[in-house]
């Protein structure tokens, strides 16, 4: 049944590739928009989407969290659109629709020559982040976390390896191994900090503990490297903003702790400037029994 269920999601993303392929840039933004701002709310994750902005945003009132959970959806619809487009954002004609400040810090980090950890979450149009760095020259590798869809993942993975970021390393402690390797042998890696993982240590974030990754916690621990942290926001339509933010230097002696603390109140302040541009649908607060 549930191979069934992810045939039919395959076919209706094909169907509205060529859809969005006819339409062309700006109207597949505005119609993928809507449709998912119609679609969205349908979903079972309507619970999760309300409880979250309510746990990270106490004081908000009814109108505003249904105004951020709307364009949240808008913002969902727009990124599914903008993947048959994504080699227009590397080569094409939408390159120059990503205004970037800080581009010298990238430029730096070629010159010396010593990789990095880049840091950032799933908002705007995350998959943009790793296409400028590779645009950019960085030798980078790119965590991600495969689609459940079998129909679907080998598509979306064919699309990332090709326009995005060449290096993909899946989720897991064989792509863990993976990362080491690469970084060893000079190449910076960029993560999403921003979600639930099976290992990793309760850490605040929005002022409630949350399971948190401390891979770049470890990379300072072990090779005393540097963690830029990026954000990008949606300025209009699909005209974006990346920030090429400040290394952030912590100490070889510091604690795994400390650190890891330190980057959830980064991701924080990154969300809180756009909150509707965040994908709050993923549980993020979610626990785990505690083993024995």
């Amino acid at each position: 049944m549930k191979n069934l269920k992810y045939l039919i999601q395959f076919i209706l993303v094909i169907i509205f590739f060529v859809i969005f392929k006819f339409l062309g840039p700006n109207l597949s933004s505005k119609f993928s928009g809507k449709i998912f701002e119609i679609i969205g709310p349908l979903f079972r994750s309507k619970k999760i989407i309300y409880k979250n902005i309510k746990r990270a945003m106490p004081e908000i009132n009814s109108e505003k969290l249904n105004r951020i959970t709307k364009l949240m959806w808008n913002n969902y619809g727009k990124i599914f659109a903008e993947y048959m487009f994504i080699k227009n954002f590397r080569k094409g004609n939408l390159s120059s629709k990503i205004v970037i400040d800080g581009q010298e810090i990238l430029e730096e980090i070629k010159k010396n020559k010593k990789q990095v950890v880049f840091i950032s979450g799933h908002l705007s149009n995350f998959e943009l982040m790793a296409l400028h760095l590779e645009k950019s020259g960085i030798n980078l590798a790119a965590i991600y976390r495969p689609l459940n869809n079998l129909y679907l993942n080998p598509l979306m993975e064919k699309i990332r390896k090709k326009y995005i970021c060449k290096n993909q390393i899946k989720k897991g402690i064989a792509g863990t191994k993976e990362i080491l390797k690469y970084f060893k042998e000079g190449t910076s890696i960029a993560l999403m900090i921003d979600q639930r993982v099976s290992e990793g240590i309760r850490c605040n974030f929005f002022n409630k503990q949350a399971l948190t990754t401390t891979i770049p916690a470890q990379f300072v621990k072990k090779f005393n490297c540097k963690i830029v942290p990026l954000y990008i926001q949606r300025i209009h339509g699909h005209k974006f903003k990346l920030d090429i933010l400040d290394a952030l230097i912590f100490s070889k002696d510091e604690k795994i702790e400390v650190i890891t603390h330190k980057l959830n109140e980064v991701l924080e302040e990154m969300i809180r400037k756009n909150p509707e541009q965040w994908i709050w649908m993923h549980d993020r607060w979610k626990t785990r029994p505690v083993s024995n």
